[in-house]
């Protein structure tokens, strides 16, 4: 059997949403292995940062949509993965992303988010997206906030346990 599947590469002023590949392996394992992880099923191994990063990659095979890798335009440097994401046990679409260390407090998750859900909505025909956030990740709540989401609920799931559900805005409402 051969699975052939086409990542659709995005660009905004400053980043380029882009395939996932084996370059990226290193500083996932650095994010992964550290605290910062904490809100995305991290702390982990290497061997489970490989394996989280095939399941990224064959998300874009099963599902024909996933999360992309961040790469910042002007130096080629990653700097974390945002996308669309949903797996078994997720109640919906997510729009989800995650940052390197280096790379917060500038905007790139703002940034990379609404290229996503235009994506979604305009590519893909959504009409509606979610994005579950731990109750404690403030970060992520400023993020989801600044692009219009407002939280909606709690949900738990069966890994992540108590999680908010943010709505973001229909893609009307965005015009």
């Amino acid at each position: 059997m051969t699975v052939i599947f086409q990542i659709p590469e995005l660009e905004t002023d400053r980043l380029r949403l882009r395939a996932p590949h084996l370059d990226d392996w290193p500083a996932q394992c650095e994010f992964f292995a550290s605290d910062r992880s904490r809100f995305v099923g991290g702390p982990m191994t290497a061997e489970k940062t490989w394996r989280s990063l095939a399941t990224e990659t064959g998300h874009w095979a099963l599902r024909g949509y996933g999360r992309w890798s961040l790469e910042e335009k002007s130096s080629g440097e990653y700097v974390g993965t945002c996308g669309l994401w949903e797996p078994d046990g997720f109640p919906e679409m997510e729009l989800g992303w995650d940052l390197m260390a280096d790379a917060t407090g500038k905007g790139y998750a703002t940034e990379a988010g609404a290229a996503a859900r235009a994506h979604a909505y305009d590519t893909m025909g959504r009409t509606t997206l979610i994005s579950m956030i731990a109750p404690g990740n403030d970060g992520s709540k400023a993020v989801a906030a600044r692009l219009g989401a407002a939280f909606e609920k709690m949900f738990t799931h069966a890994t992540f346990g108590d999680v908010e559900i943010w709505r973001h805005p229909a893609p009307e409402a965005l015009k």
